[in-house]
């Protein structure tokens, strides 16, 4: 093929008979597999690329596609590989469905290899027959296997995408449409990838949007689930986005710096930089990690100034790491109640500032209210090896609150 030797140089007679969508779609078809030029304007550049790289590894596009049956321990692997991804996603799942319950529209959901790990269950409709044979958990769809297809580009780009009818590699595949988006994890790496088919025939909705809204709240659900020992940022410059798929998250670490933040984040605070050093929460917030974790003992939003100058809204809170959230005290059943220490905490304090106010010297630590309630932490943590979870547990306060009292 001369592609590479052509790229860029259109054909503008053509072009001006290609007034549809599907004659666009023909042309560039033409162009691309049989005259060897790069139909730039007729189709997008995320499926030029994909033809690209499939015509390295497909060499007969009008060949039946082979999809091998799913085997009992191949579903079993598949599913528990993905667990964590299918508990986060599965109330968005059938909320997807439920909506698009009057179209032929199936959900799908695919992990960062191209298999399905969720599906829409649909009757065999005579109209479906390459949906009836994809839309399967275990089933591999990426772009290596079944060529252009959304699914199989976002799996290979982490791009989201719509591909609709020819834009597909293989022939088999020309009257699927496809809209899909990435799902990212606290690393940054593709974790998954949502999608929406249809069969033979068109969306009559604007697909790509609802897939994208639906792939941002699974990702929002999946940074939270996945963070561990990680202070959590909801801020959004207007409070009444905050708890929608608009708000934007951040994971800090003990050592205050960034680990993670979710795609809104990213663009409020600027591109996360590359270096380390870059990552230091109080250059890119404008706070540093201690006068964060104080948002944390508060239920409403707080304002915040960031480092940058704009003005935003702020929640803050820290999950476990076993998954859950300590804002609140959990009471134990059967267990004496220890004295209140965020109680304890605003009283003593109080006590030390009239002390100081007063010019009276303020007692050694060891006598003050304060320092029983360290003591009794240290003594807590001692008698659970440690495991601040289950002291947190016993105190009945949140794992924050113990954060502070051992740093102050």
């Amino acid at each position: 093929m001369a592609l590479d030797r052509r790229i860029g140089t259109a054909n503008a007679p053509h072009q001006l008979f290609a007034s549809t969508p599907v004659q666009r779609v023909a042309l560039a078809r033409q162009q691309f597999f049989e005259e060897g030029v790069r139909p730039s304007g007729l189709v997008g550049e995320a499926v030029i690329q994909s033809w690209m790289r499939c015509s390295r590894t497909h060499t007969d596009r009008q060949r039946i596609l082979p999809f091998d049956a799913v085997t009992p321990s191949r579903l079993h692997a598949t599913l528990a590989r993905n667990r964590e991804l299918l508990d986060v996603a599965r109330q968005e799942l059938v909320q997807m469905e439920h909506a698009l319950a009057g179209t032929d529209c199936r959900v799908i959901l695919i992990d960062r290899e191209g298999v399905v790990v969720y599906a829409t269950q649909q009757s065999t409709a005579a109209h479906q027959p390459v949906l009836r044979k994809t839309a399967r958990v275990g089933v591999n769809i990426s772009e290596r296997v079944i060529g252009t297809t959304a699914p199989g580009i976002v799996a290979s780009t982490g791009q989201a995408c719509t591909v609709n009818g020819a834009e597909h590699f293989f022939d088999v595949l020309c009257h699927m449409q496809c809209a899909a988006a990435p799902i990212r994890d606290v690393t940054g790496q593709l974790a998954g990838v949502l999608d929406l088919s249809a069969e033979a025939q068109h969306f009559g909705f604007d697909a790509a949007s609802i897939v994208s809204l639906y792939a941002t709240i699974i990702e929002n659900r999946l940074l939270q689930a996945q963070s561990r020992e990680h202070l959590i940022l909801r801020f959004q410059a207007s409070p009444t986005l905050l708890g929608t798929p608009l708000e934007a998250l951040a994971g800090i670490a003990p050592d205050g710096t960034i680990a993670w933040l979710n795609n809104v984040g990213a663009r409020l605070l600027g591109r996360l930089p590359e270096v380390a050093d870059g990552r230091d929460v109080e250059c890119l917030l404008g706070h540093d990690l201690a006068s964060l974790q104080r948002l944390e003992r508060r239920e409403a939003a707080q304002p915040l100034r960031l480092a940058s100058g704009l003005g935003v809204w702020v929640q803050a809170h820290i999950k476990g790491a076993d998954g859950a959230n300590w804002r609140h005290a959990v009471a134990m059943p059967g267990e004496a109640a220890p004295r209140a220490i965020e109680r304890e905490a605003k009283t003593d304090t109080a006590e030390a500032c009239e002390r100081t106010d007063c010019g009276v010297p303020a007692p050694a630590a060891e006598t003050t209210l304060r320092g029983h309630s360290r003591k009794l932490i240290e003594e807590t943590l001692a008698a659970h090896s440690g495991n601040v979870a289950q002291t947190a547990r016993q105190l009945r306060v949140s794992r924050g609150t113990l954060y502070r009292r051992l740093r102050g």
